[in-house]
């Protein structure tokens, strides 16, 4: 169970997609133009990447390997296909607002990297938990870039007007160019966070590897790297 919680905070906190590894930029910049739109791409990211890599881990010492990378993709393809129809059928005002992005999940890098590097490795208990992990970081991403914009841009929040009628709305933030200036500004925000934690003793870890440090003992040579607190002789 230690394990599933490790997975649990490295996907939401330790190695979040959105804003320590910097995946899934497309969705990330193109949905987020209010908060729903950020939990609805998240979710449906989230529900395709525990299943596939649950699937994935059950197949893992069957698939071959000259063929993994088609047989995930297959497999990924599959639960989209799934969940762009159930979206279709049953929430149809998410779907329109989606478009495009959901039947581009097949390809994200964030499903394909945590096939490849955790599912395809590890048990399938383990492999849920990473999904989840992974999926609520990705969702919490979107969201909070989903908010800030939609309150800026809008004056609102999950469609609720919250400023007064007198705030005139910097639409700027619900157009392109806002979503670089949100993500740039949440990032900067959670880097000055880290840099206050080096200084006060604890070590920050920062990964560019294949995300999965924690449970790899050869994080040097895949560019795993510790930035000292500046506390060592």
């Amino acid at each position: 169970m230690n394990r599933c919680v490790e997975r649990l905070y490295n996907g939401l906190i330790k190695e979040n997609p959105t804003f320590v590894l910097m995946l899934g930029m497309c969705p990330t910049l193109a949905v987020t133009t209010s908060a729903i739109n950020g939990v609805g791409m998240g979710l449906t990211t989230t529900v395709v990447l525990v299943m596939s890599n649950m699937l994935i881990s059950m197949l893992r010492k069957i698939i071959p390997d000259s063929v993994r990378m088609p047989a995930f993709i297959v497999v990924v393809a599959s639960f989209v296909t799934i969940v762009q129809f159930l979206l279709e059928g049953f929430i149809p005002s998410l779907y329109d607002s989606l478009g495009l992005y959901i039947p581009l999940i097949v390809v994200n890098c964030i499903i394909l990297g945590r096939a490849e590097s955790y599912a395809s490795k590890n048990p399938v208990l383990p492999s849920i938990f990473d999904g989840i992990g992974m999926g609520l970081g990705f969702t919490v991403g979107l969201t909070s870039i989903g908010i800030v914009r939609e309150i800026i841009g809008a004056g609102q929040i999950f469609g609720l007007q919250i400023m007064p009628e007198a705030y005139e709305p910097v639409t700027i933030f619900i157009l392109a160019p806002g979503a670089f200036l949100v993500l740039s500004g949440l990032v900067a925000l959670q880097n000055k966070v880290k840099m206050n934690l080096a200084k006060k003793g604890k070590e920050v870890k920062q990964t560019s590897g294949c995300g999965d440090c924690g449970s790899c003992g050869n994080a040097s040579a895949c560019g795993g790297k510790v930035f000292p607190t500046g506390n060592e002789e």
